[in-house]
This record gives C-alpha cells, structure tokens and sequence, in this order.
C-alpha cells in the first residue's frame, strides 16, 4: 500500500478509536493527542474522577470501532478560526495550548469532523490530516498495548494514558504484523540475553548502560574482531581516543549547535572549562590529521576506533541493546583527496557486503539525503549538499547498486549511504552506513599540500561497518532467535555425560576439545538426561556431545546439533575437522 495511504488509514483508526471511547465513557476522557506513527497509532488521554482503562476494555472498544466503521461516516476537514476552535475545545487543556501555540506561530487551525459537522453525536478533533475519505475505509484494525505517556514527553508534566493500535489495508496484511509482533516477543533479545547469561542491566549502574558477562563480552568482542579484520583488508588502522573532551571541539566541529541535547556533560573540580562525555569520534579524529604536516602522497589517510560513546537518550526511548546510552562503533574515517572518493567508497561497500554474509541478512541501500525545507538542522552551503548528494547517486548507479531516495536522513555535515538490513521477520534496521563530509575538515581548518605546492583541503568519509556491536548483537539475538553462528557462540559445545561411569571419559574429551581451541562446557550435574538437554537448548549451545558407555568404550561422541538434531556417533577428530570448518566458513 503507498505510504502515505496507509498514513492516513492509522491516522484515521487514532480519531475512530478517540471516538469509540468518547461514545462509550463520555465526559470521562479528555483527549490530548495522536498522531499515526511508523507501524501503527495511537491516543494520548486524561481520564477524570479515577475513570481508568485497562487492555481488558480492548475488546469493548474495538467492537465500537467496528460500529463506527459499518456507519461510513465522512471526514470532513474545516479551516477554523482561533476563538471557534477555543470554543468547540473549551473544556479541554491540551487542545487549548496546542490553539495558543498555532496563534502565536501564526499557523492556520484546522479540526477534522467524523460526521456531519456541528451534528450532536459527531466527532471532532484538532488535526491537519490526511484522512480517508470515509470510515468505511478501515477494513483491518487491532489496538495492542496501553502505556503511560508525559505529556510533550516531559517528566515535568502529567502522566498521561497512551493506547496503541495499528492499522492495515487488509486483513492479510494485519494478521501478518500480529505473527510478527507475537514472533518478535518470543526473540525479544533481553529475554534472549538473560537465558544466555550474556548482559545484565543494574539500576545502580543506570539506565542503557550494560553490563557484560564473560559470554556477552565474547560476543561483543568477536563482533569487534569481525569488522576489525574486514577494515584491515582495506588500510584502516585503529587509533584510541579519549571518553572526554573539552566544549571547544564540538564548538568547533558544529555539535555543539546541532547536537548539544543528546551530549551528557561532565564537570571538573579544578576548572571551569566545559567538557562533554564524546557522542562521537570524528571530531578527535580530525586532530590526529591535523596534529602533523601531510602531503597529497600521504592520502588516503584511515582511522578506525572503537572508542566507547555515550548519548543522553530519553529514558523512554531506551531499549535493551537496540538504544543504550552507553556504546561502541566500529567507527572509521578516511581523509583523502576529491579524486579518492569514489575508490574510497567502493572499498567499504566491499567490505559490508562481506560483514553482513555471514549472519544471512539481506540489506539494501538508502541514499540520504538532507531536507532542503529545513535547512537550518544541517551545516554548509546548498550547492556543497547539492554536488555532495549527485557524487554519491553517481557511485551507487555505476556500483549497480537499488537503492531509495529519502529526504531528512543525511548527517549534519553530509548526505550518507545507510544499508538496511531485513532480519528474519522481515523487519528493517540500519546497519552500516558511509558518510561523505565536506563540511568538518573545512571547520578545523584541515590541510594537506598538494603536488603543485598549494594547500588543500582534504575530503572526510565517516563510516561503520556492523554500527554499533553492542545493537548488532541485540538485533542478530532476534534475527537468529539466540542460534548464534558457531564462530560467535560463546560455549560452541556442551559435554553431557549420561553417569558418573563415563565423567572421566568426558573430561578427556573436553581436553582434546580445548586443546584444538574449542569453547567447550562439561555438565556433570546429577540431573537426568532429558533436563541436561534441556539447559544447553535453552543456552542455545550448538552442538551437544552425548557420553554414554558405549560412546566411553569405542572412545566416540554422540553429536546432537542445536534444535534436536541428531546427527550420530562420530570420533572425536572427525566432530573437531567439523567445527572447524564450520567456524572457517562463517556458516549461520
């Protein structure tokens, strides 16, 4: 369905929903706001004298949106003045500061009715669209979740009772997004983690600050080694830069305007110098280029850094290891000459298409652009966007590359290529990203000299491969469902002798497993069996070495694989000769 068909449907299930709940508790709601959002809606409300609603009024509300709907009533939009929109909504406090807030911005004010205008019985709310033309339009509908909402997001303001829902054009289409959403519940990876044992969040430590176990940081390490030994193959060499640093940086590189609300500061008790926890580590990188001389014959010249960042997120927009304040990137940045940058670019795309191969994750390619109607969020010059934005449609056409135009999405100091990956539930997250930025080495006043002599000023590329590891392991946890490759899993094998007769013949085995470099655990619990089984299942443990006495006296292993394959008795260098080539082929 086109996008912004399916955007009005969602907004008109939101005014539908506001409706059905007016009709069945009037004067008991005071509607605030809602907007549809990417995958669905939803309603923002204040209740009066303890009136509460719960998901259990789901289905009550729904069988009168049902009823709405079968009336096919008409949206009708209405331009209206100030003084008619405060009284149509005199009662109404949230709506009175959003008609205040139009006045003074000199904006016009527009209510959408739901029925015959000024009509008892009729629906009407503060909007500017779009809508359906009629009711009768909305074929498939599920509200899903109730939340408590700030008012404007400010802790500052009332709680307020949000309700989600989402909206389909048909019923196909809805029950596929239930399956995905149930689905996605079941991987969700903080339930993944926490049965995996591989991180823990601690109130103490604070909200979006991991805290790895021994198999989680393994995890995130392996996931940095990866993208370090792809980044290698094309001369990235890694630097390490502080945690901290002074305002000026950020002054100078253009956050400090731009970015400062998402920057956690610190304070010195020796001076009064501002400082910032580092959001980023392209404006440090840009000092190492500029702390010596450099010739045209030293470019490119390649940072990579794995630096930990920190961003003062929302709490409300925290989640697990998919949004954290506290984080890594496998972070890098070329310098290099205009004439360099298609070369440049060409190696990372290499590079990401193999780093992404491995975990059967399919991507495409979005070319961001800026928003030229809001041209104040960005740095530099329109015709440096301008050349900026066709260089880099210019290297995906000869690359061959499908890619989608989407205004809004470039960096501050440049347009990117962002590369969405799909995971198994056909869900789309951005991954890799390459950044072209003519703006930040003219800030610092960057220079390299030229072959006739001149100084220059050097192009600078910004670019991750997996993003940020700590994110890409939350997403591979829900794109794999906890099967992580062999080559990731922090235990890749699980002993389990069948009784204490056979114990001193699985430790000889888990010797020689060691000895070949095989991450291997011995469970010699007195459980039974089947419960054995059970706990690396649950662990996500690959492969499972069975040992009873028969396996004990032929000097063999029963192999099962993870998810109850039984793969048979092997000796134990023919199981080693394939692990080994399971973890040199990267397989899934």
């Amino acid at each position: 369905m086109e996008e912004n068909k399916l955007h009005a449907l969602r907004h008109s299930a939101e005014h539908i929903l506001t409706q059905a709940m007016e009709r069945l508790w009037p004067g008991q709601i005071i509607k605030a706001m809602g907007p549809s959002i990417e995958n669905g809606f939803y309603f923002d409300f204040d209740t009066t004298n303890g009136f509460r609603v719960t998901e259990s009024d789901f289905p009550k509300i729904e069988k009168e949106m049902k009823k709405i709907v079968s009336e096919n009533l008409p949206f009708e939009k209405m331009i209206v003045t100030a003084e008619l929109a405060e009284k149509i909504f005199r009662d109404n406090p949230y709506k009175q500061e959003w008609i205040e807030k139009a006045e003074e911005e000199n904006e016009k004010i527009s209510v959408y009715w739901t029925g015959e205008p000024n009509r008892v019985g009729s629906f009407v709310d503060l909007c500017s669209g779009p809508h359906v033309a009629r009711t009768g339009e909305l074929k498939a509908f599920k509200l899903l979740s109730i939340a408590g909402a700030y008012w404007h997001g400010d802790e500052k303001n009332k709680m307020l009772t949000r309700i989600y829902g989402t909206a389909f054009e048909t019923q196909e289409e809805l029950d596929k997004y239930l399956w995905q959403l149930d689905e996605a519940k079941k991987r969700d990876h903080r339930k993944i983690g926490k049965e995996m044992d591989l991180f823990v969040f601690s109130d103490l430590v604070g909200s979006g600050m991991p805290l790895y176990t021994k198999k989680g940081a393994f995890v995130r390490r392996q996931l940095q080694e990866w993208a370090n030994e792809l980044q290698k193959s094309i001369g990235y060499e890694e630097v390490w830069t502080p945690q901290i640093t002074k305002a000026d940086l950020f002054k100078t590189s253009g956050h400090y305007e731009k970015y400062q609300d998402s920057m956690l500061r610190v304070a010195s008790n020796y001076t009064k110098e501002e400082y910032f926890v580092k959001p980023m580590n392209c404006p440090m990188h840009t000092q190492i280029f500029a702390s010596k001389q450099r010739s045209y014959k030293d470019l490119p010249i390649r940072m990579s850094d794995f630096a930990n960042l920190y961003r003062d997120e929302k709490p409300g927009e925290l989640s697990g290891l998919i949004r954290l304040r506290a984080f890594s990137q496998d972070d890098g940045h070329s310098f290099c000459r205009e004439d360099q940058i298609e070369g440049e670019f060409e190696n990372v795309i290499k590079i990401i298409d193999k780093a992404l191969k491995p975990f059967g994750m399919k991507y495409w390619t979005r070319l961001s652009l800026w928003d030229p109607t809001n041209k104040e969020k960005y740095l530099g010059s329109p015709d440096v966007w301008e050349s900026s934005q066709k260089l880099l449609e210019e290297i995906l056409i000869k690359n061959k590359l499908e890619y989608k135009k989407v205004e809004g999405e470039a960096a501050i100091y440049g347009p990117k290529l962002d590369f969405i990956a799909v995971d198994a539930l056909g869900r789309e997250w951005q991954i890799s990203t390459i950044q072209l930025d003519m703006i930040m080495p003219v800030r610092f006043g960057l220079e390299y000299t030229d072959s006739d002599g001149t100084a220059k000023t050097p192009v600078m590329i910004h670019r991750a491969i997996l993003g940020s590891p700590e994110r890409f392991m939350g997403l591979l946890l829900e794109h794999t469902a906890g099967n992580l490759p062999l080559w990731l899993s922090p235990v890749q094998v699980e002993i389990l002798p069948i009784s204490e007769k056979t114990n001193n013949y699985s430790e000889t085995v888990m010797e020689k497993l060691v000895e070949k470099g095989i991450r291997v655990e011995l469970n010699e619990d007195a459980d039974s069996l089947g419960k054995k089984i059970h706990k690396a299942e649950v662990c996500k443990v690959p492969y499972m070495l069975i040992i009873g006495e028969k396996e004990a006296e032929a000097k063999k292993v029963s192999v099962r694989q993870r998810g109850q394959k039984d793969l048979g008795v092997m000796t134990i260098a023919d199981f080693v000769s394939k692990i080994n080539k399971e973890v040199k082929d990267k397989s899934l």
